[in-house]
């Protein structure tokens, strides 16, 4: 399960740092990269970025909308004669965190955008 237990307990003017933080050291195997993918076929976790777009905050929960950068390849045989190169693509994908402020545990779904 997926935790961010100092998001969930940072002060409201810590939060978005610590979030990103938090996020970034994430594995992208936690993290829906590979599912919002345009150009590559093999999320790349190890350059993620985070833009937080929007957050709301109530009793149990903070919900986060972000905006996540990373890159991708498109991976091919590596073959000595394959003149396919391996070169990192840019991704976007904006994603909501769901994050329950008494444990940190959380949720994340990939969003839908335009283009």
């Amino acid at each position: 399960m997926l935790t961010l237990p100092q998001t969930a307990s940072a002060a409201p003017a810590d939060r978005e740092a610590t979030f990103k933080a938090e996020v970034s050291a994430l594995s992208p195997d936690e993290l829906p990269l590979q599912q919002g993918m345009a150009h590559g076929n093999v999320a790349q976790g190890d350059a993620l970025s985070v833009m937080v777009i929007s957050s709301r905050v109530d009793a149990t929960r903070l919900r986060i909308h972000a905006g996540l950068f990373f890159t991708s390849v498109v991976a091919g045989c590596a073959c000595t004669n394959d003149p396919t190169p391996m070169n990192d693509e840019p991704e976007y994908v904006e994603v909501e965190f769901e994050i329950d402020r008494r444990d940190g545990a959380a949720r994340v779904r990939l969003l839908e955008t335009d283009g």
